[in-house]
């Protein structure tokens, strides 16, 4: 593949998802007293402030769209339900192009993309669930029950994931991760770690829901056309079929008594879900790309 040429303005990029990376890597990593903790809080500071306005400029550029959602909660759920077919990066000709003519080397530079660029969707709903209303609280928590396999270790779906690119000899490392992979990742984790996008979060975290078992189930078919055994490939196969339960749950369970309690909220939780599957866009646009397609 091709090196692409970077003007400055990408190094510029570039150079804040990998600040941003190193902010989560701070506040989320459990670590021990460290006696430069003074240091390291001046750090998180800095970091903070480059990532609200990364955040905001990434709000501001769906802030249009968003504010088009109506507010009353069953017409809200069906303008969110209709990203599916509309929104950002949907229908991309990236999956067909996986599922059905893609070779070894090139499925594992997309998974090695998208193993770099996973944030840990069990972790970040436990973040976004925070002092969330009973039901939507509830809601959040058998989700994230199911991605923790129901208290089995060999079903959580983290470790699924990592036992596929294992079985690849994936190396995902930050240095290899094209930027708008860290990019999504960084905005996901932005948007669950600070409580004013506690919204935009659920959003977010519902429209990865909602849009993923399509692309999952063509990366399952891929897969298996390349020779993956089904055990390997499961993590992409169970997606396929659990989220579509996930993401009706989560409209219904989540979303919809959120903004029937606080009709505020519609607006938030749209931005959070644009911004997500903006970010998803530049990623698959990139990926072909870098992939040599049309």
């Amino acid at each position: 593949m091709l090196d692409i040429v970077r003007s400055p303005k990408v190094d510029y990029e570039r150079d804040l998802q990998f600040r941003l990376n190193r902010l989560n890597n701070l506040r989320f990593n459990p670590s021990l007293p460290s006696p430069h903790w003074k240091e390291q809080l001046s750090e998180v500071a800095k970091l903070s402030l480059l990532e609200g306005k990364f955040l905001e400029s990434s709000r501001q550029a769906v802030a249009a769209r968003a504010a088009d959602a109506p507010t009353d909660a069953d017409h809200f759920i069906a303008w969110f339900e209709r990203l599916k077919e509309d929104g950002p990066g949907q229908n991309d000709p990236l999956f067909r192009w996986l599922a059905e003519e893609c070779s070894m080397d090139q499925m594992k530079w997309f998974l090695t993309q998208e193993v770099a660029g996973e944030a840990g969707f069990e972790d970040l709903t436990a973040l976004t669930q925070l002092k969330l209303p009973t039901r939507p609280k509830l809601e959040l928590a058998r989700n994230y029950w199911d991605e923790m396999g129901r208290g089995n270790p060999k079903a959580m779906h983290g470790p699924l994931l990592a036992a596929l690119a294992d079985h690849l000899e994936l190396s995902p490392l930050p240095e290899t991760t094209v930027t708008e992979a860290l990019a999504l990742a960084n905005t996901m984790a932005g948007l669950a770690a600070n409580r004013r996008y506690a919204y935009h979060s659920v959003g977010a975290l519902g429209v990865i829901e909602m849009t993923a078992p399509g692309r999952s189930a063509a990366t399952a078919a891929g897969l298996k056309r390349l020779g993956v055994k089904a055990g390997n490939r499961h993590y992409f196969a169970l997606h396929a079929i659990l989220d579509i339960k996930h993401s009706m749950a989560w409209n219904s369970e989540a979303i919809e008594p959120l903004v029937t309690e606080n009709p505020a909220v519609a607006v938030a939780i749209a931005e959070g879900a644009l911004m997500r599957l903006e970010c998803g866009a530049r990623c698959f646009n990139r990926y072909r790309s870098e992939l040599g397609l049309q």
